[in-house]
């Protein structure tokens, strides 16, 4: 082994033996070496995708994990609230409406395979309303999901990875369309919901890019009996949506990451039926969201992701603050 003129030089002077000196040199050199349970940044940007959009990692056949996520958005706005019967408007005044939400998630994921798997999440929903109808709190479950995802090819270093995604949301939480809104708050869609989409993911480090596109299909509310002013609504007929989400992450150190995203969605206009005949439909809803985010790694295992989201339509909620970290069993 070559020895450095530098080394060979200190071990002369202090008459140190020649297996000495390479013995010296390969401990230094193992010392400076990624030891066992180490993550490099490579896998910091992974965990990091994994906590933040589940989407982009899988986990090896037979595994179960967990992930706990914590979310809270707020909705602040002034809207007018108007209803006409017979061409003429028997209801009009301007509402004050603001809305807190806060929705703890547990999601489990199990490796079906090693390149497909598949996923409960458990919503729990605690909601805060201020408006001239109703003003007070809620507690429910919210939407029960299951899902799948898949890789149809094989993950290779330094190509992008696609990722074949599809969610089933059950409408378990309170309905928007059943409740009261005198009385009580909804914490969930009132529909069931199924989406697909594919996401694509390339770490290049010290950055990792990403993004997505998905098609949203929401099942009709039927049956339904709920007094909206002067006419009672019978049925919903949500329409489809589009979304899409691009961003990327930075790995500052060993430690920290830093990721920055846009999402974006686009549904149809929602058909509404009355009880009197009579049909409406609302106008297209556009909803973007700018996330800014940070990952803590606080373990050889463990990245503590936090998210902050700032609306940027007027159907967006005002702001976001997300926080997702595997749980151990």
């Amino acid at each position: 082994m070559k020895i450095h003129p530098l080394l060979g030089f200190i071990a002369a002077a202090l008459m140190l033996p020649a297996h000495a000196q390479q013995s010296g040199t390969d401990a230094a050199r193992d010392a400076l070496k990624k030891q066992e349970g180490d993550t490099d940044q490579t896998t910091l940007l992974k965990q990091t995708l994994t906590a933040v959009d589940k989407q982009y990692s899988l986990i090896k056949r037979g595994k179960l994990a967990a992930t706990y996520d914590f979310s809270y958005s707020y909705i602040g706005q002034e809207k007018i609230n108007a209803d006409i019967t017979n061409g003429n408007l028997t209801l009009f005044n301007i509402e004050n409406d603001s809305s807190h939400t806060i929705t703890n998630t547990v999601s489990v994921d199990y490796g079906v395979r090693d390149n497909l798997t598949a996923s409960v999440v458990l919503p729990l929903v605690s909601k805060y309303s201020e408006n001239p109808a109703f003003s007070g709190m809620s507690h429910s479950i919210g939407d029960i999901g299951v899902g799948a995802r898949y890789q149809p090819f094989g993950v290779q270093r330094g190509r992008p990875s696609l990722t074949v995604n599809s969610t089933l949301r059950l409408p378990t939480g309170k309905s928007p369309f059943k409740v009261d809104a005198n009385q009580d708050l909804a914490t969930g869609s009132g529909v069931p919901q199924l989406s697909a989409g594919v996401a694509v993911n390339h770490i290049v480090d010290p950055v990792a890019l990403f993004g997505s596109v998905n098609l949203t299909y929401s099942g009709a509310a039927k049956d339904l009996n709920q007094i909206r002013g002067t006419r009672v609504l019978t049925r919903v007929e949500p329409g489809m949506a589009f979304g899409f989400g691009v961003g990327f992450a930075y790995a500052l150190s060993y430690g920290i990451t830093t990721s920055v995203s846009i999402q974006e969605s686009i549904a149809r206009g929602t058909k509404l039926y009355f009880r009197d005949g009579t049909v409406s439909r609302t106008k297209t809803q556009t909803s973007g969201v700018l996330n800014l985010g940070l990952g803590v790694r606080v373990s050889p295992k463990t990245t503590i992701n936090i998210t902050a989201g700032i609306g940027l339509t007027e159907n967006s909620p005002d702001f976001t603050l997300g926080l997702s970290m595997p749980l151990s069993f």
